[in-house]
């Protein structure tokens, strides 16, 4: 590989969060060990980073641009509603906002890109696909290329789930379309080198002019460091299935235990559930109502280690998200031979085939909960098909959704740039 420098962007990292800045984080940082990269990221993860190891100055810079991003920050929480729904009120405001930072790392960075210290800017994050970046213009015009991404978005709500819709708060998913009307949007991916797309829904979502610059590329993957385990394999006694995530509407844990409901009475499925959300109450109800304290187990937030300890003892993970951009939950469900049982549909329907797991159709929600208890039910009578899937799914996510392979994959697209042009 030719020798490069890469400036990565990563305005959201964070090894101690989840969801997007923890990819942020584990993106950069395994970019960084494979090359010499200098990672940029926003003043609020600065302590966590230092946590991990990593020398201000010489690892990172941390960019403070608190000033416009705290108040919008503030305003998308009172206009969101409540924690863990308006998501799209929150890409929203953080896409108004973010240009600010894009502006202090030009400040920051700009006269060192333009004189060719670095061979390649990539912006990681946001993830968002409806966020411009300003770095990409400043960059054509230094001749340096410039990679954005990986990206996801763009999932439309499927027939049939609106009021999932409204009681997620996804007001502003009926306009989202709208963002592409924002100043410098097409003009980012007009002048972007290459842009790794995360999902095929992301894909059809961006300008088709530029589709020759378009990569596919999950954005989520997996900590081989952390997810070094196998799950046990029950051979007799009830199948054992773990759901995991937030407890909102489209994630679908009501519609799993609505599912299992007889398997559950039966004593032929036992369910634990790992997470926390408004959907608490109801699924505790629906436990109590039904006397099934001894079969599911509703465990709440569990820290990262111990949702590890919880999946390893399960079959599958059965999970009906109807509306999942990446699925970093399939995948570390796979990574520890927990076959996935998910809905066809965006990011889990991308990362699970027929060798890895099961896939119930996207329809109505009758549909999907038949599916379901249709799959859970044959496995509790045979699940002789699980050993062969728990393998494939355990080498599918080494060959290809570990870290470092992922670093390994964006360098190889680094090495195949076209060298410093002139502007």
């Amino acid at each position: 590989m030719k020798p490069i420098r890469a400036l990565l962007i990563a305005e959201a990292a964070n090894p101690e969060w989840s969801s997007v800045p923890l990819i942020g984080w584990s993106l950069s940082t395994a970019i960084a060990r494979e090359i010499d990269a200098h990672i940029v990221t926003q003043i609020r993860n600065r302590d966590a980073f230092v946590r991990a190891g990593l020398k201000e100055g010489v690892d990172f810079t941390a960019i403070d641009s608190e000033a416009i991003e705290r108040p919008f920050w503030k305003l998308a929480g009172w206009l969101r509603g409540g924690q863990g729904i308006g998501w799209t009120t929150q890409t929203a405001l953080a896409s108004l906002s973010y240009p600010y930072f894009e502006y202090l790392v030009w400040k920051q960075f700009g006269a060192r890109i333009s004189k060719g210290e670095f061979g390649v800017v990539h912006r990681i994050t946001p993830l968002t696909p409806t966020a411009p970046s300003s770095l990409a213009k400043r960059c054509a015009g230094a001749g340096v290329p410039f990679v954005l991404g990986p990206l996801n978005g763009g999932v439309p709500w499927p027939e049939g789930f609106d009021m999932e819709r409204r009681r997620e708060k996804e007001w502003l998913s009926y306009v989202r379309a709208a963002y592409r009307l924002l100043p410098g949007i097409r003009r980012t991916y007009r002048l972007a080198t290459k842009v790794l797309v995360g999902s095929r829904f992301t894909q059809g979502d961006l300008p088709a002019a530029y589709r020759d610059k378009y990569i596919y590329m999950p954005e989520n993957g997996i900590d081989p460091g952390r997810f070094w385990r196998k799950a046990l394999r029950h051979d007799s006694g009830p199948l054992r299935a773990a759901f995991v995530g937030r407890l909102v509407p489209y994630k679908g844990p009501d519609m799993l235990l609505e599912s299992a409901l007889e398997l559950l009475r039966s004593g032929s499925l036992i369910i634990d559930i790992v997470g926390d959300g408004p959907l608490m109450p109801e699924l505790r109800s629906f436990v109590q109502k039904h006397n099934l304290g001894t079969m599911v187990t509703l465990h709440g937030w569990v820290a990262n280690e111990q949702v590890q300890d919880i999946l390893c003892q399960c079959d599958v993970l059965a999970f009906p998200s109807i509306r999942e951009f990446g699925g970093g939950v399939v995948l570390e469900a796979m990574a520890l031979g927990v076959v996935p049982i998910v809905v066809d549909y965006a990011g889990p329907g991308e990362l699970v085939t027929s060798e890895t797991g099961l896939k119930i159709p996207i329809g109505t929600r009758e549909g999907i909960v038949t599916g379901f208890r249709e799959a859970l039910t044959r496995l509790t009578k045979d699940r002789s098909e699980l050993a062969v899937l728990s393998r494939n799914s355990c080498d599918q996510v080494q060959k290809r959704f570990t870290w470092p392979a992922k670093a390994r994959s964006i360098c190889k697209i680094y090495e195949d740039l076209p060298d410093r042009t002139t502007p």
